[in-house]
């Protein structure tokens, strides 16, 4: 899976962008893992016919929702 980060290529980015840049990145990062947890509790039929591989969402991981 490749993941498009949000970091600027320009030179002189200020340090509070750089911090900003790496928390939406982190949310993103915890969005997925929570979006992959509920994907997994999906039966097989479930899953391929919306195009979504189980053994690949295993490997990109997911977050246990503790509520």
């Amino acid at each position: 899976m490749t993941i498009a980060t949000t970091t600027s290529t320009r030179s002189g980015n200020s340090f509070m962008r750089r911090a900003f840049d790496r928390m939406v990145e982190a949310r993103s990062h915890q969005a997925r893992r929570y979006v992959n947890g509920y994907l997994l509790s999906l039966d097989d039929a479930t899953l391929s016919a919306h195009g979504y591989d189980r053994d690949q969402l295993e490997r990109e991981g997911a977050a246990v929702n503790p509520f």
